[in-house]
C-alpha cells in the first residue's frame, strides 16, 4: 500500500522546516509538536515521519526527546505509527528508540559507514522496523545531518545494504528538500533497479503539490514524505489521502 508520511522535523523542541537541510535556513511552524501530530493524525495519517534535527547536528536534543515521546503517545492512541530519523548512529541508540515504541528507525550515517551493522539490526528487529536513509546530493550519499559527503553512489549503497539484509529505503535528494521543485523519482528508481529483490522505496524531498505525490505513486514506489507543502498549505493532507486512495487502483503494483 502506498503511504504518505507527514513530516515533523524537530529543532530545540519546535516543529521547523529547513531548506536543503541548512540550519541557517530554518522556518519555525509550531512550539507544540504534539498539536501538530494531532493535526495530521486527525486528518487520517497512518504514519508520522519524525526527524530529530538536534541529534543529527550533534547538539543537545533533550527537548526533542521529550517531544518525540509525546508524539509517540498521540500516534499510538490514534492507531498510527511513527518512523524516526536523525542522529541514530549506533545499534544501541536504535534499540533504545525501538524499545521506547518507535515503529521504525531510520539510519543514515551508520548505513553508509557500517552497512553490515544496519543489516544485522534489520534481521534482529524485523525488516519493517529498520530503514536505511540514503540522503544524496548529485547522486552521492551524505551523512551527519547532510553536512559530510561520502564516495557512495546511491544505487551502490542501496545494493550493499540490501545484501546485508535491509528492505526499507528512504531516498532523499538534499538539493530538492524544502524547495518545492518536485521529487527526484529517477534517483529512487535507480536505487530500486540496483536491488536484487523486493524492497520498500520511499521518496523524500521536493514535494509541493498533489500532482507530485501522484507522480511518485504512479512510478510504482511505495511512499512519499511530505513536509514543507503541508505547512505552507500548497498540499492538503486530507485531500491527498483521499486522492491516493481513489488512485490506488490506477498505480502499478509496487514490489513488496
Amino acid at each position: 500500500m502506498f503511504v504518505l508520511y507527514p513530516a515533523i522535523d524537530l529543532r530545540r523542541g519546535r516543529v521547523v522546516r529547513l531548506q536543503q537541510g541548512d540550519p541557517a535556513r530554518e522556518t519555525a511552524y509550531s512550539s507544540d509538536p504534539e498539536s501538530v501530530a494531532r493535526r495530521w493524525l486527525t486528518q487520517g495519517a497512518p504514519w508520522l515521519h519524525v526527524v530529530n534535527l538536534d541529534a543529527a547536528f550533534g547538539e543537545d536534543d533533550a527537548a526533542n526527546r521529550a517531544a518525540i515521546q509525546g508524539i509517540l503517545a498521540r500516534a499510538h492512541e490514534a492507531g498510527a505509527r511513527v518512523q524516526l530519523g536523525g542522529g541514530i548512529r549506533s545499534p544501541q541508540s536504535a534499540a533504545t528508540w525501538l524499545k521506547a515504541g518507535v515503529d521504525r528507525v531510520i539510519l543514515g550515517s551508520l548505513a553508509a559507514r557500517e552497512p553490515e551493522t544496519v543489516g544485522a539490526l534489520a534481521r534482529t528487529w524485523g525488516t519493517a522496523r529498520v530503514a536505511a536513509g540514503l540522503d544524496a546530493r548529485e547522486g552521492y550519499v551524505r551523512i551527519h545531518g547532510w553536512q559530510r559527503g561520502t564516495s557512495w553512489p546511491v544505487p551502490d549503497l542501496a545494493r550493499t545494504l540490501y545484501e546485508a539484509g535491509v528492505r526499507v529505503f528512504i531516498i532523499t535528494d538534499v538539493a530538492r528538500d524544502g524547495m518545492g521543485v518536485g521529487p527526484n523519482i529517477e534517483l529512487a528508481l535507480a536505487a530500486r533497479e540496483a536491488l536484487p529483490g523486493p524492497a520498500q522505496i520511499i521518496v523524500s524531498g521536493g514535494v509541493r503539490t498533489l500532482d507530485h505525490v501522484r507522480e511518485v505513486q504512479r512510478a510504482g514506489l511505495d511512499g512519499v514524505i511530505v513536509g514543507q507543502a503541508l505547512y505552507a498549505g500548497s498540499l492538503s493532507l486530507k485531500q491527498a489521502l483521499t486522492a491516493l486512495q481513489e488512485g490506488a487502483n490506477e498505480a502499478p503494483s509496487s514490489r513488496p
